[in-house]
Formats: C-alpha cells, sequence, structure tokens
C-alpha cells in the first residue's frame, strides 16, 4: 500500500489553483508553515502545470491511480520527462525569482525564442557599451589608483601610491577591439536564426520571424555606421 498524501500537498494545490494559478511557492509555503522548496517540488512532480482550467472531458480525475500508463491521463510519476526536468531544476538555488524564470523558459519559450532572446540581450550591450567605451579626444587619459602603501616611522610618515594609465589610444584600441569581437557574436546568433527559420515547416514560419532580422540587420549596420 503506497503511502498517503500529505494533507498540506493537497492544500498547497488548491491555494495554488484558488490564487489563480499566481501565488507563488514562497506564498504557499509561509502559509502552511513548510519549506518553499517542498512547495515546488510539488509542484514540478504533481505538474501543476499541465493540469487544464476545464475538467476533463474523459479519462480518470487528477493523480488517480487508474491514469498511470492511459493515454491523455498525463505522465506518471517518476515518468522519463519529470525525471529530465527535475533533475536540473534540483540543483538550482533556493530563490522563487530564478525558479520562475527556468519555468517560463521551460514550458513557454521555444529554442527560436530563446535564440532571439540571447540577441536582444547581446545588442543592447554592444548599445550600452558605447556610453561606457567613449573616447572623447586624444587627450582623454585615464589615471586611477592600481594600489597604495602607508609608511610610519617615529619622525614621518608617507604613502607610496601606484597609478594605472590609459591613454586614449590604449581606451580606443580596446574599445574597437571589444566592439569588433562583439558585433561578430551577434551576427553569428542572426545567421543561427536565419537558419532555424529555413529548418521551420511553412505553415510555422511567420512574417514575425523574418521582420525581426531585418529590423536586426538595420539596426547593426546603424550602430556599425555611428561606431566607425
Amino acid at each position: 500500500m503506497g503511502r498517503p498524501i500529505s494533507p498540506n500537498r493537497l492544500k498547497a494545490l488548491k491555494m495554488w489553483l484558488n490564487s489563480n494559478r499566481e501565488m507563488k511557492p514562497k506564498e504557499i509555503a509561509e502559509e502552511l508553515g513548510i519549506s518553499s522548496s517542498q512547495v515546488r517540488k510539488w509542484k514540478s512532480v504533481d505538474r501543476w502545470d499541465d493540469i487544464p482550467d476545464t475538467p476533463r472531458k474523459r479519462g480518470a480525475p487528477y493523480r488517480n491511480k487508474n491514469a498511470v500508463g492511459n493515454k491523455g491521463g498525463g505522465a506518471p510519476e517518476g515518468n522519463e520527462n519529470a525525471v529530465k526536468h527535475g533533475l536540473f531544476r534540483k540543483w538550482l538555488p533556493d530563490d522563487d525569482e530564478l525558479i520562475e524564470i527556468y519555468d517560463a523558459a521551460r514550458d513557454g519559450m521555444s529554442m527560436l525564442d530563446i535564440l532571439y532572446e540571447e540577441i536582444l540581450i547581446s545588442f543592447t550591450n554592444i548599445i550600452r557599451a558605447q556610453k561606457i567605451m567613449y573616447v572623447k579626444d586624444q587627450n582623454d587619459m585615464t589615471k586611477e589608483v592600481k594600489k597604495s602603501k602607508s609608511y610610519e616611522s617615529d619622525k614621518d610618515s608617507s604613502e607610496e601610491i601606484e597609478y594605472e594609465i590609459q591613454f586614449a589610444w590604449d581606451k580606443q584600441a580596446k574599445a574597437l577591439t571589444s566592439q569588433a569581437a562583439a558585433m561578430r557574436s551577434l551576427s553569428n546568433k542572426i545567421k543561427q536564426y536565419e537558419e532555424m527559420i529555413r529548418t521551420l515547416p511553412p505553415e510555422e514560419v511567420k512574417e514575425e520571424h523574418r521582420l525581426r532580422v531585418e529590423k536586426m540587420k538595420a539596426d547593426i549596420k546603424a550602430v556599425e555606421a555611428k561606431a566607425w
């Protein structure tokens, strides 16, 4: 005879459903007086996100033993899918924000979407770097204290300071090298995105996909024209 299901396990599920699926595991855990990691484990193992909004038209009730192995009854506990996703999830830090991002990426994003987000982040960092790496003119020198030592004696005290100096040409050369490497990486990601679009079945290719590529290429040309 199997172990009985914990009352808190069922309460946690009901609380989540009654909140229109918006309650965080941490909030549920606080109300039940248990750990948030336990609630997240139940949510993953019991596949809360797979529960339909409306009652099933056929098949055994949720978590009923008769559903095990039945088509349409959901993957049984210990199923390969649960193991595959649960293995990585298990080792993530106990952080609700991190877990929420992980679940959103796993359940709601395709590889094409993930790659596009990576492209956007890379492009954002390139644009942001323009301001950080800006060199005003040939006299734009940066002088920073690298390390300092203090010496004291009965008669006197002194301080030895070592500076790190970056001249305009050094900063500009590093900026151009970094810019070129970042642009190459971004261009490769965009080419990969285009290749993925070409491998999609025609019915799955959206106009939005093509427009994303065209816009990104235009933005890159604008940045390159300004940078060089």
